[in-house]
């Protein structure tokens, strides 16, 4: 039976305030119905398995500004913070939503929270930033976050005392699966004290891994730098008899930059990803499958994704279970990129065949550069989507895009599930076409 995600969308009440964009663009301001909706199956044979009429299939509340808004401007404060790790177009969004709210609406109380979640709490003395459109004027050209960031929870009850203190209406909250986790907990704090504040979030993870939304900010540009590693990888390949480029790029659970890196690069022989098992030894397996490479043309290029492979620690006692956490509660990974560099250079030791293996990890390269045009305008639209979501008071959402369509999906919607390469999907397959590699397994 099809899954029928819950795409329902809270809101804080009626709307009854025109929409200032009205004056600002007369004519050709567009606003969007309440009642506008994209369809969340494009496949026809998903449509079909439904087997419902039209009205019942689920459907995405369209993203955009409304005629009337929520929010009365002159008296709404927003918060915005950025949580996780550093991604390419955080300062982009954080300028967007300024940007927005400051000349659409005319909000002019905007606030900034430094160091994720711990800005609103008391004991870590972060200041706030006043966001003011001569702040962030060319934020968006530099790398990293003007916010700074933070990993692990904190509690939502202080940050919702904070809120409360600062009379803040709307929170934008721009992070990953666990920063929407902290959204929906400071949401939930707010709906139990009955108060009027709107949480709205902005995907970002490099790794590409939130559900039901095509692409998070950042992917693009981080794919895009990593393609200069391939390239490197491949130039030192080929530099040295029986030579070996391995790059380790970003991916905990999917493995959605590597996949795209090496087909914007085409350079590269074998990509592992945390999705596809793949074995060392045997005649099926990553080692054979590596010589007979270099036997047949002297190089090759292997691309493996940070979070791949980590079932063969398990020989050394390093399971999943007793491996430490980080303060974001994820696993603390091993890694897979020394593990393999390590492999290869002993396990053609032991055939008596020389390789030269040059090992790249550009990690914090991708994660420190400023977006790039693609992201950047991407950037712009999820900012300013947001900020319509939050002024006409819809709250638990996150802005997705979803088949070229800005949408609003509900955080709980958003992170009940990671999404992941389909290894039986068209991605991967081109992945396959690109690199012609094998199944990397034993049959």
């Amino acid at each position: 039976m099809t899954d029928t995600p819950d795409f329902t969308i809270k809101t804080l009440g009626k709307c009854s305030i025109p929409n200032p964009m009205a004056d600002s663009y007369g004519e050709y301001v567009s606003f969007v119905a309440d009642d506008e909706r994209t369809l969340y199956d494009t496949a026809l044979r998903d449509v079909t398995a439904r087997d419902c009429g039209l009205e019942a299939l689920p459907s995405m509340e369209v993203a955009g500004p409304r005629e009337l808004i929520y929010f009365d401007p002159a008296k709404t404060r927003a918060g915005v913070v950025a949580c996780g790790g550093l991604c390419p177009g955080i300062n982009n969004v954080v300028r967007g939503i300024t940007l927005c709210l400051y000349h659409q609406y005319g909000v002019r109380k905007i606030y900034g929270f430094q160091y994720g979640y711990e800005g609103f709490i008391p004991k870590y003395k972060h200041d706030t930033i006043a966001l003011t459109p001569d702040y962030v004027d060319s934020i968006h050209e530099k790398g990293g976050s003007v916010l700074a960031s933070s990993r692990g929870e904190q509690s939502p009850e202080e940050i919702v005392d904070c809120l409360d203190r600062m009379d803040i209406n709307m929170l934008f909250t721009i992070g990953g699966d666990g920063t929407m986790r902290g959204a929906l907990a400071i949401a939930e704090e707010v709906a139990k004290r009955e108060m009027n504040i709107a949480v709205v979030g902005i995907p970002k993870t490099i790794d590409n891994d939130i559900s039901f939304t095509d692409t998070s900010f950042g992917f693009q540009t981080a794919y895009s730098v990593a393609i200069d590693s391939i390239r490197s990888a491949h130039v030192e390949a080929k530099g040295a008899p029986n030579g070996v480029g391995l790059v380790k790029l970003m991916g905990r659970h999917s493995g959605f930059i590597a996949c795209f890196a090496t087909m914007a690069q085409p350079d590269v022989n074998f990509v592992i990803i945390p999705e596809t098992p793949f074995e060392l030894d045997g005649p099926g397996g990553f080692y054979e499958a590596l010589r007979k490479r270099l036997e047949r043309r002297g190089h090759a290029v292997v691309v493996v994704a940070e979070g791949a492979g980590q079932d063969l620690f398990r020989s050394t006692g390093q399971t999943l279970v007793n491996r430490k956490t980080d303060a974001s509660g994820n696993v603390k990974l091993k890694d897979i990129g020394t593990f393999l560099r390590d492999g290869i250079g002993d396990w053609f030791k032991e055939h008596d065949i020389d390789v030269n293996v040059k090992y790249i990890d550009p990690s914090y390269l991708i994660r420190s550069v400023p977006a790039n045009p693609i992201d950047s305008v991407f950037c712009g639209q999820l900012a300013r989507n947001s900020v319509h979501a939050a002024m006409t008071g819809r709250t638990e959402l996150l802005i997705g895009n979803w088949k070229r369509e800005f949408v609003h999906v509900p955080i709980h919607t958003a992170i009940s599930k990671r999404k992941k390469v389909d290894p039986h999907h068209g991605l991967w397959r081109s992945v396959l076409e690109t690199t012609g590699q094998p199944p990397l397994v034993n049959k």
